[in-house]
């Protein structure tokens, strides 16, 4: 009896179309299945699009680059004489004021700048032949903040809460002449300060804000004692200390095949 059910179930078994049995995991692959073994296809994505270069001051003497660059693209037919890539420093006349190796996968840099020059550009590429340069991608226009410390002066102070929006402000404060909205805003709380000197839509306005002048004249108060001096030193000191990152090279394994 048990030998003819097993006859029986193998007859079954050759019935059934690509079923079998085995001790073993089976996987069957169609012509059009790929293998389980991904390989290369592991890694980062490669990047798409055209090459973009973004640059911006840092402090007055430095300048912070990044890029996005597809590399194995700009190197599809041939490589650089040198193998490295630049970044070159352009004034404002177009005249290059510095060059430096970067690293192409590092996507960043920090240039220091030699504070010549009020606005800069940077440029990103490679030299092929050695004499002959190939540009890649080149920044906006970067304007360089100042290196000096502002002179003392009278400057008007204004407090805006942050629940209001400016178009809220320029609802109640007008915008039909070119006073700036900051200058009108600091009148009104200088004004403020003497109740008597605010108009009843002005009070009405006060009182929607939720500050009162006693809090105000708070405010101003601790602003007029404030030490500029003691500011502006340090100030100074915190420009004087920023630091630039240090320059690295790289070697021919960072290309990559």
């Amino acid at each position: 009896m048990a030998e003819r059910r097993t006859k029986r179930n193998a007859r079954t078994s050759k019935v059934r179309d690509g079923f079998q049995v085995s001790r073993k995991p089976v996987v069957q692959f169609t012509t059009d299945s790929q293998s389980p073994d991904v390989g290369d296809n592991i890694g980062l994505p490669r990047i798409y699009g055209p090459p973009i270069l973004f640059a911006i001051a840092r402090d007055p003497s430095t300048v912070f680059v990044s890029w996005n660059i597809d590399w194995p693209s700009v190197f599809e037919k041939a490589m650089p004489e040198d193998r490295q890539v630049h970044l070159r420093l352009l004034a404002a006349d177009g005249l290059v004021e510095s060059r430096v190796a970067v690293e192409p996968m590092a996507t960043m840099r920090f240039i220091t700048t030699s504070g010549l020059h009020g606005s800069y550009r940077v440029e990103i590429g490679y030299y092929r032949p050695a004499d002959f340069w190939h540009s890649v991608a080149v920044s906006n226009e970067i304007t360089m903040p100042p290196s000096a410390i502002a002179e003392i002066a009278d400057v008007d102070l204004a407090t805006i809460p942050l629940h209001l929006s400016f178009q809220q402000l320029l609802k109640v404060f007008g915008a039909a002449d070119q006073t700036a909205l900051a200058k009108k805003i600091a009148q009104f709380q200088k004004r403020a300060l003497n109740s008597e000197g605010l108009s009843p839509k002005e009070k009405k306005f006060l009182r929607r804000l939720g500050v009162s002048p006693f809090e105000m004249a708070a405010e101003r108060y601790a602003f007029d004692e404030t030490d500029t001096e003691k500011l502006a030193r340090r100030t100074r000191a915190f420009l004087a200390s920023a630091a630039t990152s240090p320059s690295r090279g790289f070697d021919e394994s960072s290309w990559g095949s």
